[in-house]
């Protein structure tokens, strides 16, 4: 495919933020979370598996009891490499999340990338927050 100016779409890539609250630190509750954030980032911008050149999952040092790349590697991400780490321990900064940065290979423009924020981490990119919610006020109105 060719665009206005002549340029074939080469894919590039894209970083996709997301970042979810798991209920406690436990091997269940840390894989769940991270599932639900990844399905949602998947769904919402369209992502294959085999179009994600890597992955890093960051947890809050309270959170221990599983690595959230398990979660990834439940959803068939077999062959994308994967890394997992702390964040930083900021005062004050908020409890038992797990965050996502997705190395995502595509022709999708930066700016139609929606960043996903759920289950309380809203506060950390309330910018986001909007975008990150699966339905509009519309479509709550009608359901």
């Amino acid at each position: 495919m060719t665009d206005q100016d002549g340029w074939e779409d080469i894919p590039v890539c894209r970083g996709v933020r997301g970042a979810t609250v798991a209920a406690e630190n436990t091997r269940e509750s840390i894989i769940e979370a991270t599932k639900e954030l990844l399905a949602e980032m998947i769904d919402v911008n369209g992502i294959n598996a085999e179009d994600v050149g890597s992955a890093i999952f960051t947890t809050t040092v309270d959170l221990n009891a599983e690595y959230p790349a398990l979660a990834a590697r439940m959803l068939g991400w077999m062959d994308v490499p994967l890394l997992c780490g702390h964040e930083m321990n900021v005062p004050g900064s908020l409890k038992q999340t797990v965050r996502v940065l997705i190395h995502w290979n595509t022709v999708t423009p930066q700016k139609d990338i929606q960043h996903i924020y759920i289950n309380g981490a809203e506060v950390l990119r309330p910018d986001q927050a909007l975008k990150s919610s699966r339905f509009t006020n519309e479509e709550e109105k009608q359901a």
